[in-house]
């Protein structure tokens, strides 16, 4: 299986999605590998999320689809079952984190506090998710997370977006970020998967060290 830093390398921009119709789910996959990403991390926020993951892992296996928003271990069972083969989660906790052990899926857990990074750290979990990025101190929690926490890399998540994702993404110990803006609900409701692909080709472009 998979690894949570293999995860984390996969593309430097991870898409942060909530699909309200599972039937979405496949052209919106493709129109993110068109534009150049091949990971998804659909949330759980929305009744087509285990069923948006599992269409994707059985038609479209070159996408790297994962589950996001987990918060349980029945939710991180589930998700595994429908296809998952990553879990992000906006928390740390013990339960996840054995849960992950169990079932040898890799679980990138959320975190926003030096004691977490610690939680996380001491049990083996090396990559994290820094959640809310921007409201928990962005750029620079992450620079002082890097002198106790050298072992430790970060996908930044919240607020990240086209203005600052190289400002996450020039640091040693951001592997990546997470965000929504290339993947609006309103192209998505909309059918507008072409604007989808549009925008990952610009993201990518604006990349300052992506070749």
């Amino acid at each position: 299986m998979i690894n949570s830093k293999a995860v984390m390398q996969i593309s430097p921009i991870v898409p942060v999605i909530a699909l309200n119709r599972v039937e979405d789910a496949l052209p919106l996959a493709e129109a993110l590998l068109e534009g150049g990403i091949s990971i998804m991390e659909i949330t759980l926020r929305t009744d087509a999320g285990l069923g948006s993951i599992e269409a994707i892992a059985k038609s479209i296996p070159q996408m790297s689809v994962g589950a996001g928003t987990v918060t349980n271990e029945e939710q991180f069972k589930k998700a595994v079952d429908y296809g998952s083969r990553f879990v992000f989660s906006p928390g740390v906790s013990e339960e996840l984190m054995q849960t992950s052990k169990d079932l040898n899926i890799a679980l990138i857990p959320g975190v926003a506090t030096a004691s977490e990074v610690m939680m996380a750290q001491n049990s083996g979990f090396y990559e994290c998710k820094l959640f809310p990025a921007t409201v928990v101190g962005g750029v620079d929690a992450l620079k002082a997370f890097g002198g106790p926490f050298s072992s430790m890399n970060f996908c930044p998540t919240g607020g990240v977006n086209l203005q600052n994702m190289n400002d996450f993404l020039s640091l040693s110990n951001v592997l990546c970020v997470g965000g929504s803006w290339i993947v609006p609900s309103s192209a998505i409701r909309e059918g507008n998967f072409k604007e989808i692909t549009t925008l990952c080709k610009e993201a990518l472009k604006s990349l300052d060290n992506f070749c």
